[in-house]
């Protein structure tokens, strides 16, 4: 369990910005502390249901699928019409 509790922190420190929160008052440093491990428990079972598709998957691709996701949404509202929807089918290996 010790090694379980380590590695999370370690994900929350390394991928989720709990080192780079740089505040002193105890309700953002509770706040930051708890965001941070909310999202190691989010993006561990997303990592585990796109591992069947993608085996390398990691959180940093996680992250920069959410990321790139978002900026598409972002980028087609700029749109003056919302173009008809595009489907690619998933390639299985």
């Amino acid at each position: 369990m010790r090694f379980q509790i380590e590695c999370n922190f370690r994900d929350a420190k390394q991928y989720w910005g709990l080192e780079d929160f740089m505040t002193m008052k105890q309700t953002p440093v509770y706040n930051s502390a708890n965001l941070a491990m909310f999202m190691v428990n989010v993006s561990h079972p997303l990592i585990r249901s796109m591992s069947t598709y993608w085996p390398e998957v990691s959180v940093n691709d996680l992250k920069a699928w959410f990321r790139s996701r978002k900026y598409v949404v972002e980028t087609l509202k700029l749109l003056p019409e919302m173009p008809e929807p595009i489907f690619m089918a998933l390639r299985h290996h």
